[in-house]
């Protein structure tokens, strides 16, 4: 007897079955693929099936923030058990949907404003997370395993037909449209426009089902924003340190900035610090970041050559409109970003990542998930990895090689630096320096396969703290790892308790590096060294194309 024939079109009858749905839901509201902000319900609850794996548009920086609203009032007796897939859980809704038994599981990447809410949840027992993944992992993930059955957006402008103008914010919308798409998902999408005629087309309307105009437009945060006013006398010594001993040590001239006053510092004193140096044209030339407003001097210094970004920034949109060599500008003269894309680059174009961290053990393995607060990584354990498919040589990925391998008898190749700028004691006196991660308790805690380390010790080359660097590719084994790692960290108890001829011997070796045997003279280290010292020396330095965010007005 003959077995029955396989159906294999199970996917594109389901969708036509919800788009009927949807349609019966909406009647005479819809207009070719846009309807009224009002029956955003009706066609969730005709899209949705109860454990749905959904993918609500969360970036760093961009929220489709309407749609999550809508998401999280659904009626859990019609729509629940959903399984929830976003970068950044970055708002209340993103766990609204969590709490009134919408949805049940989770997969994302960072969850820092949401982290202690994430970790109260978790132990009530109303999320269940899935994985913390980076952010090339998750839209991998989109492709493979974790499909979209349907997925909200923001864009910032479509038409009639669907089609999606995303302007300099594109970030993650690509990645989540196409995987959802072509695996006969249904996609909807909030825009703050419907225009006649867009700027340039990002996304094709065949991609897209249904459009709907957002009442207000979607939530953007100036993530990478940080004041020039804030930076400390510590943290313009410790960016001479990381200049001097490991930018121009290694002649890096590609490289990621992580967020925070301590780059923020380093990207400050390129025009001041690093030019005086005669580093101009040799580090520093190409990077992978977003639109940084302490990078306006570099750039005007004509220091930053190129810059591809992960998104965009709130306030940069004109100087960028006006820095068309520099960015990835459109003919419609705004910038294209791709979140997915540029951690690829930051990966495998990069030659160095530096940033901070909130904890960092005797191994070198550091996280910023602690007791109370599952934050999750976003990208920095893409550009904090060494790639190990990465074939083209550099001089810094070439030397970072060298040392790694040195005294080993094994075939020549590079490694990426991945750089920990960190003072020893982070806010409220926290040591940033462990003897054990908060992340093993956490994984005990949440019943995960493994603790939620941000970024491995093997894969770590430097640590940075005002003390000094440790260089870790320069220790021949554990105990010289740890007695380095000591060397730096300062007054907390792990530096304490450091063998102190074993670091003196180190430091003989060039395994630990104080600023004064590189030649950084602490006496220079104040906040005259920085190219701008507050947000109106941005301005001025952008020549006036520059508008910050009006919190960062103070004039």
């Amino acid at each position: 007897m003959n077995a029955p024939s396989r159906v294999w079109n199970t996917l594109q009858a389901n969708r036509a079955q919800r788009l009927q749905r949807a349609r019966a839901a909406l009647g005479c509201a819809l207009d070719g693929k846009v309807l009224p902000a009002a029956h955003i319900g009706d066609l969730l609850h005709g899209v949705l099936e109860c454990g749905d794996r959904v993918c609500l548009e969360g970036n760093n920086q961009k929220q489709a923030d309407f749609l999550g609203q809508a998401l999280a009032r659904l009626d859990p007796a019609r729509i629940n058990g959903l399984h929830m897939l976003l970068s950044v859980l970055a708002l209340p809704e993103h766990l609204d949907v969590f709490e009134r038994g919408v949805a049940a599981r989770l997969d994302f990447s960072f969850s820092g404003p949401q982290a202690a809410r994430v970790a109260k949840l978790v132990a009530a027992g109303k999320l269940n997370i899935g994985a913390i993944h980076t952010y090339l992992e998750l839209f991998a993930r989109y492709f493979v395993d974790l499909a979209p059955r349907v997925c909200l957006v923001a864009a910032e402008a479509a038409d009639r037909h669907g089609n999606l103008y995303t302007g300099p914010n594109t970030e993650d919308t690509p990645a989540i449209v196409e995987a959802t798409a072509f695996k006969n998902g249904i996609v909807i999408v909030q825009a703050n426009r419907i225009m006649e005629t867009l700027p340039r087309v990002d996304i094709p309307g065949d991609w897209v089902d249904f459009v709907v105009q957002s009442p207000r437009p979607y939530y953007i945060e100036p993530l990478f924003t940080r004041d020039p006013a804030q930076i400390s006398e510590i943290q313009v010594l410790m960016a001479m340190t990381a200049i001097k001993g490991i930018y121009a040590e290694y002649q890096v001239e590609r490289l990621n900035h992580g967020i925070g006053f301590d780059t923020a510092a380093i990207e400050l004193l390129l025009p001041t610090y690093a030019t005086d140096l005669g580093l101009k044209g040799k580090i520093a030339r190409h990077w992978a970041l977003n639109p940084h407003p302490a990078l306006i001097p570099a750039i005007e210094s004509g220091f930053v050559e190129s810059v591809y970004s992960f998104g965009s920034e709130l306030g940069m949109e004109d100087y960028v409109r006006a820095r068309p060599d520099v960015f990835s500008v459109g003919p419609d003269g705004s910038m294209r970003s791709n979140r997915a894309l540029c951690q690829a680059a930051g990966h495998y174009a990069c030659d160095m990542f530096i940033g901070s961290t909130l904890q960092i053990d005797l191994q070198g393995n550091s996280s910023t998930a602690t007791l109370g607060r599952i934050s999750g990584f976003g990208g920095a354990p893409n550009m904090g990895a060494d790639a190990r498919g990465r074939r083209h040589a550099s001089p810094a990925w070439l030397k970072a090689g060298r040392q790694a391998r040195e005294g080993r008898n094994a075939i020549p190749r590079g490694q990426k630096l991945v750089v920990q700028i960190v003072e020893t004691f982070r806010e409220h006196m926290q040591p940033a320096f462990v003897e054990r991660l908060d992340a093993w308790e956490l994984a005990e805690q949440a019943g995960m396969a493994i603790p939620p380390v941000m970024i491995y010790g093997d894969d770590v080359t430097h640590i940075l703290t005002e003390e000094g660097i440790a260089n870790l590719l320069l220790c021949r084994d554990d105990d010289e790892r740890e007695q380095a790692i000591r060397g730096v960290a300062g007054y907390t108890a792990v530096g304490m308790a450091r063998d102190k001829r074993m670091v003196e011997n180190l430091r003989d070796r060039g395994a630990i590096v104080r600023p004064e045997d590189i030649g950084v003279d602490k006496r220079l280290a104040t906040r005259d060294l920085l190219a701008a010292k507050s947000m109106k020396d941005l301005v001025r330095a952008s020549g006036g194309l520059y508008q910050p965010p009006k919190r960062f007005r103070n004039w």
